[in-house]
């Protein structure tokens, strides 16, 4: 059940050596490392071409057209937090943009994810402040209901709770709870090295088929080939 009118103002993010062993991980080895959990829904899109973040989450409730919970999260953020935002029921509205954006920067922050709308595109990317979001939506909010800010929040699906690191990038975002943060990092580069033996055999023109020893389990099932 959602808490209303919460502020928690300590938290224990992930450590920060565990979310730099992160950060140079693609999501999907990411999601891959960690038995393929965490993953927002794929309508969460990069605002514009080139976004990525890594960072230790603040969480935010906000209600549907009204993005007074995000201001009140500000104040929260410290150097490496990414905001991320929740909603009581589903709005496209325009939460975020680049005023917002400036503010949450000042505070350290490495960007946001939010399963709402974010405006001021052309701004957000001259400034590189990474946003991922439900929609782009011109369309402005008010200020004048009650949510939370860092308590547990479901965003596109996935439950971000405080201090969690999410990494985000094109193929689309993910949750790594901070206590396996530093588990997930070692799995993420053992994954990615065994990725690099692979990607030289096929560069050298070995076939899946015979990489991953497919054929046999493809005749059993009765795969036959005719000329």
């Amino acid at each position: 059940m959602h808490e209303l009118g919460v502020v928690r103002r300590t938290i224990e993010r992930a450590d920060r050596a565990a979310v730099d062993a992160l950060s140079p991980f693609p999501v999907a080895t990411v999601h891959e490392a960690m038995g393929r959990l965490g993953l927002m829904r794929p309508y969460i899109r990069p605002v514009y071409e080139g976004a990525r973040l890594c960072g230790t989450a603040v969480t935010v409730l906000l209600q549907p057209g009204d993005n007074w919970m995000l201001h009140v999260a500000a104040e929260q953020v410290r150097e490496g937090d990414v905001v991320v935002a929740g909603c009581t029921t589903e709005s496209e509205d325009g939460f975020f943009g680049e005023l917002l954006a400036t503010s949450l920067r000042a505070r350290g922050a490495q960007g946001l994810v939010i399963d709402g709308g974010c405006r001021d595109v052309d701004e957000l990317r001259a400034m590189d402040f990474p946003v991922f979001s439900r929609a782009v939506n011109a369309k402005g909010t008010v200020k004048a209901t009650l949510g939370s800010v860092n308590v547990p929040v479901v965003v596109a699906n996935a439950l971000v709770n405080p201090g969690d690191v999410v990494v985000a990038d094109a193929d689309g975002v993910v949750v790594v709870p901070a206590a396996r943060a530093a588990e997930v990092a070692a799995a993420a580069a053992k994954r990615e090295a065994a990725e690099e033996g692979k990607r030289e055999r096929f560069r050298a023109g070995e076939l899946g088929l015979d990489l991953y020893g497919m054929r046999g389990p493809l005749a059993e099932l009765g795969l036959t080939y005719v000329d």
